[in-house]
């Protein structure tokens, strides 16, 4: 056997990838043995008063170790094997995922979670985005792909909900004002777009450093300036190029019937009605490409994105477009696909919007992204998908 030393990085990685896909295939074979056992109620047999209480005696577990063993075996079995009759698995696409170690029990368990909200005939969709993606985007997958199958449903007989109310309160302690605020849907997104450009950490200098004050320092400072910014209403701040402004997208037709919803940049809806309420005292910009009112390709001029070319980012993009990813537009700078150093333009098909871990994770690995057919594409790292199969961001495909 060859030392790990003494093995080139991709293959080490590779390496670990085929170690972990065995290591789940024998956890499922363990797993399904405590589930056969907790079955047959072996603890009663065997004069214990629970399986936990046997595995501690038999592998030589901690009890809590033991608990969570026996939990994920419970859950395997209600989730994805036999119910009432062994060739019949409730979720049989998970079941087949999870024999051959391409899944893990935190994915089994998000999984069975989604699936709860959707048809069967989406499991394999749903399975399909496990294998590629952790736990967490899965979980933001079903959800999404939930709202959009049954968001054009007939709405439920239920009461109209109370209209959500704005509340405020302040106190002073100590020569310190403590603020308290609720904020409905929109009201509280256009805070956060007010507040979002205003907390990002300061550029570290020679002098100062790195930026080292937490989060919820950064935006108590930012509070503060954004007060001052108020009195001088001249001087608002600005986000990706242009003025802070409020963004929802949904289709022209939906709108026109007010039916379905508008998303927020920050990935909340907003009712159709209250759109076209927004639209009567907001400014709308239609995003047409090529459009001569609004240029979207500014060849080699300039190296940066311009706010028209980011409005059209933003509603083709919808976010960090890297697989997975779910952070807003917000969150995002543009990326040149071509780098600009490379003689790359600055156009919107030679761009794409990422957030700053990934735009980072681009320029420094062997991450690449093209445009194929107008939608930006990845490909992994040959030690992560030797067949470099392509990949999208479905979490905003859904969308």
């Amino acid at each position: 056997m060859i030392e790990t030393r003494l093995l080139p990085t991709d293959e080490l990685l590779r390496s670990l990838v085929d170690e972990v896909v065995e290591i789940r295939v024998r956890e499922n074979a363990v797993l399904q043995k405590i589930a056969e056992l907790d079955r047959r109620g072996a603890a009663g047999e065997l004069g214990y008063k629970n399986l936990p209480q046997v595995l501690r005696h038999a592998v030589r577990w901690d009890l809590t170790t033991a608990k969570k063993w026996v939990a994920n075996a419970g859950l395997l079995a209600n989730e994805i094997t036999p119910t009432g009759s062994e060739l019949a698995p409730a979720l049989p696409v998970t079941a087949e995922a999870v024999a051959e170690g391409a899944l893990s029990v935190e994915h089994v368990a998000v999984v069975a979670e989604v699936m709860k909200a959707l048809p069967a005939e989406v499991e394999d969709s749903i399975v399909g985005f496990a294998r590629e993606h952790e736990p967490s985007a899965v979980r933001a997958f079903g959800k999404e792909l939930a709202y959009r199958l049954y968001q054009d449903d007939p709405e439920p007989r239920d009461s109209e909900p109370a209209p959500q109310v704005n509340q405020h309160v302040m106190n002073w302690k100590n020569g310190m004002l403590e603020i308290k605020a609720l904020l409905d849907t929109v009201t509280g997104a256009k805070y956060q777009a007010l507040l979002d450009p205003l907390a990002k950490p300061r550029p570290e200098t020679a002098e100062d450093g790195p930026d080292l004050r937490p989060r919820a320092v950064r935006e108590g400072d930012a509070l503060a300036e954004l007060v001052d910014l108020m009195l001088r209403a001249d001087q608002l701040p600005e986000h990706g190029g242009e003025p802070v402004t409020l963004t929802m997208t949904m289709r022209y037709d939906d709108l026109a019937k007010q039916v379905g919803q508008a998303t927020l940049d920050n990935g909340e809806r907003v009712p159709a009605e209250q759109v076209r309420q927004l639209a009567c005292s907001a400014g709308i910009i239609p995003l047409v490409l090529g459009a001569k009112s609004q240029p979207m390709d500014i060849g080699r001029k300039t190296r940066t994105f311009t706010a028209g070319i980011r409005r059209t980012l933003v509603a083709r993009d919808r976010g960090c477009a890297f697989p997975g990813c779910g952070r807003p537009p917000r969150q995002c700078d543009g990326h040149h696909i071509r780098h600009w150093s490379d003689g790359g333009d600055t156009s919107v098909d030679n761009a794409v919007l990422l957030c700053r871990h990934h735009h980072t994770l681009i320029h420094q690995s062997e991450w690449d992204v093209t445009m194929e057919h107008g939608i930006p594409t990845f490909y992994a790292p040959r030690w992560m998908d030797k067949n470099r199969t392509p990949r999208r961001n479905l979490l905003h495909a859904a969308a």
